[in-house]
Parts: C-alpha cells; sequence; structure tokens
C-alpha cells in the first residue's frame, strides 16, 4: 500500500504567548497534528497506517470497525476507505437517527455502511456471538477496535515523536483508549516524560491498557509516563461552561482552533497544573493536537437542539 502525497507527517510546532505563561515562566508548544490531512487528521493517520497496510497484506478489502454517532475514528476510516480503496463498515453505538448528524453523513457519503447496534449489544461487541452476527452479515473483513487502538496503532503513533525537532521535557496527549500515549512512550525510547490527559470519568483502567500496549510494542519496561484522571469533565463528550469557555478563549487567543472533547480538557489540565506549580519554572510542554476539528460542526448541532 502506497502512502498518499497529501499527509504531512512534518506538521509545525507552535508556540503559545500568553501572560499566564510568561508570569509562570512556562513554555508552551503545540504539535498541529490536526493539519497533517483533511480528513484523517490528528493522531488517527498514525493510528491507521499500518493497519491499512497490514488489512492489504492480508488480502482484506473490508474494513470494520466501532464507534459513536460523532465518532473522529468513524470518520477517519470512512475517508481511509475511500482514499485507499477498501469498503468500510461503521458499527455504530445506539439508535439510528435522521437526518444523519455531519460525522455519519460523511461517512456515508464517503461509502461506509452503517450498522447500529443497541446500547446494551454494543456492550459485547467484541464477543463470539456479536463478531459471529457480524462476519454472517458482512462476510470477511478486517476488524480495527474502537478508536483504531491495537499494536499497529501504537507503532504508528510513536512515529509522531520521528518529526519534534524542537526541545521539551514534558509531552501531553490527550486519552480515549491509550493508544497515541503508548506510541509517545514508545518513540521517546526512556527520554523526556509523557503526561495523558484521560477524557473519560472512571478510566483507572486506562494505565492498565497503555501498560499492555508498551508490553506488546517493546522490549524494555517504561516508567517515564503517567495519565491524570481529573480532567474528564463528567466523562466522554461531557462539559461545562468553564470548559467550553477556556477553549473559545484559547481557540481565539492563540489562533489554533481546538475542541472541548480531547485537546480541549487536555490543555484545560495543562494550564490548571500549570497553576498548581505541577510543571517546575523554565519547563518546557509539547502538547500534541490530536486534531477532532470535524466534531465541532455536529457538537454545535447538538448544543443547538439542547437549547431549544
Amino acid at each position: 500500500m502506497e502512502q498518499i502525497n497529501n499527509i504531512n507527517e512534518n506538521t509545525p510546532i507552535e508556540e503559545v504567548n500568553d501572560s499566564f505563561l510568561q508570569e509562570r515562566k512556562i513554555t508552551l508548544l503545540i504539535k498541529r497534528e490536526d493539519i497533517n490531512h483533511p480528513f484523517m487528521s490528528g493522531n488517527k493517520w498514525y493510528k491507521l497506517k499500518y493497519n491499512l497496510r497490514e488489512a492489504s497484506e492480508q488480502g482484506k478489502n473490508t474494513l470494520l470497525t466501532y464507534g459513536g454517532a460523532y465518532s473522529n475514528h468513524i470518520y477517519a476510516v470512512a475517508a481511509a476507505g475511500k482514499l485507499f480503496n477498501f469498503n468500510t463498515i461503521g458499527v455504530i453505538r445506539g439508535e439510528e437517527h435522521l437526518p444523519l448528524n455531519p460525522t455519519l453523513a460523511f461517512a456515508s457519503e464517503a461509502g461506509m455502511k452503517l450498522y447500529y447496534l443497541n446500547r446494551i449489544s454494543y456492550r459485547k461487541k467484541y464477543s463470539a456471538d456479536i463478531i459471529d452476527e457480524l462476519c454472517k452479515t458482512f462476510g470477511d473483513f478486517y476488524l480495527l477496535p474502537e478508536g483504531g487502538t491495537n499494536h499497529l496503532a501504537v507503532k504508528g503513533c510513536s512515529e509522531i515523536i520521528n518529526n519534534i525537532k524542537k526541545e521539551f521535557d514534558f509531552i501531553c496527549c490527550p486519552c480515549g483508549t491509550g493508544g497515541t500515549l503508548a506510541g509517545l512512550v514508545t518513540g521517546l525510547k526512556g527520554k523526556k516524560y509523557a503526561l495523558g490527559f484521560s477524557v473519560l470519568k472512571g478510566a483507572s483502567f486506562l494505565k492498565d491498557n497503555v501498560e499492555s500496549l508498551l508490553q506488546k510494542n517493546n522490549e524494555f519496561i517504561y516508567s517515564n509516563w503517567d495519565i491524570n484522571l481529573d480532567y474528564h469533565f463528567g466523562g466522554y463528550a461531557k462539559f461545562d461552561n468553564e470548559l467550553l469557555n477556556f477553549v473559545k478563549n484559547f481557540s481565539s487567543q492563540s489562533k489554533i482552533p481546538i475542541e472541548p472533547i480531547y485537546t480541549g480538557k487536555m490543555l484545560f489540565g495543562i494550564y490548571d497544573l500549570i497553576s498548581k506549580g505541577f510543571f517546575r519554572e523554565g519547563s518546557k510542554i509539547l502538547a500534541i493536537h490530536t486534531g477532532g476539528l470535524q466534531g465541532l460542526k455536529g457538537l454545535s448541532e447538538r448544543m443547538n437542539r439542547n437549547t431549544r
């Protein structure tokens, strides 16, 4: 499988300058992975690249994966299928709602077949019964896990480190499944310190996930990482006015667009930890912008419905 020309793995690193950071003598850098591709932006390309190659080598022409109705992963897999000539199937959590939201409309227009599982069945999505049902319905397929995280995704995400030419003390990323963090830790090879910010409530299991992924991908045990569990704002895709105001102000002042589901929670956490003295004076923090901006349109529509 050949790479496509409009993937930019050498995205810029931009410094955020504001009085808060200046007063505390902290350098905050943002790796703009949100602009690495129009449709597979952020960490999604890195998670998909070796999985797409593996699917091709196995002779599989269909990708099947899971996600919620606003999933960045579903959006990216649909785009990848169209670009690399794979059939795609998206197993969506919950019931069908028409008209389709912008994420699912894009996926459908890109050729993805949408298959809905009620929330009870979705919790058992990897069970033998559900997989057998999907095989009977769709035939042979290459299974991509929800969020795209597996050992091949870790391999891809480890390469983010290869394109960082600036000095830093800490590297940070938001965590949904832990794959991106595991990749960054792998790429660091024991140097510097990686800090993940969980976007899920009650996600202590994430540390076990990362440990397991690291063990599968590395000969060594790395301890230069951790996951902060304090900035989930109530759970996945949940937020409050404080977070929304932070996202709005940060985007306006820095000219770097962010969203409140992933990167916004991470940056809120970074700023709060700075205010609490977690990072020593003079620290250089590199934050990975993991994309997800495609969800802003759907988020806006959802919020408008909730305020009617």
